[in-house]
């Protein structure tokens, strides 16, 4: 009895809030969100209204998982490391059923490859939703680890990007430039 209750009190408690932090990148300043031991949030350049919530790297005690986060996406945007490997998690995000199969089926586009919308849409259980997943993909919640500049429209171009054309093109070339050398 007394087990229960204090499950029953532990599953009361609210969630502690996340930890916010701002970094340095070469596609500017990310805004990240840590919830426990897993990123629920990138963002790029946070808004002004919305940068008093995130704390700058350097006001921010140094700990294993944050010190563990930065060094792998330091060593991805250097061109190191073909992925940053890092744990995320969708649950504070409140993506529904379909999104997180569309992120999912994201997660598994190999390195320096591209799929397109369609393919997502097909592999997600709804072929017919291509422009659903273009939606999703504009509004993922972890851009750079669910890596959704891998995906472009089955027309010319890249396509769109919840950080921009320009930051997109970015990553695409980075990734090629990795492939290529053969890391």
């Amino acid at each position: 009895m007394i087990e229960s209750q204090q499950e029953t009190a532990a599953l009361a408690q609210p969630a502690p809030e996340p930890v916010r932090v701002l970094i340095p990148s070469p596609l500017g300043v990310l805004g990240i969100e840590i919830s426990g031991q897993a990123v629920s949030r990138i963002s790029f350049g946070p808004k002004a209204s919305e940068r008093k919530r995130y704390r700058p790297l350097g006001k921010m005690r140094s700990n294993e998982f944050l010190d563990e986060m930065l060094g792998r996406l330091s060593e991805y945007f250097a061109g190191a490391r073909r992925s940053p490997e890092i744990e995320h998690d969708l649950g504070p995000s409140g993506v529904d059923a379909f999104a997180r199969r569309v992120l999912r089926e994201t997660c598994k586009v190999p390195f320096a490859r591209t799929r397109t919308y369609q393919a997502i849409a097909e592999a997600a259980g709804r072929p017919e939703a291509y422009r659903q997943v273009l939606s999703i993909l504009l509004a993922n919640p972890i851009p750079i680890l669910i890596p959704c500049h891998r995906v472009v429209p089955s027309k010319a171009g890249i396509g769109s990007y919840i950080g921009g054309t320009r930051r997109k093109q970015w990553l695409i070339r980075l990734e090629e430039r990795i492939a290529a050398q053969g890391l």
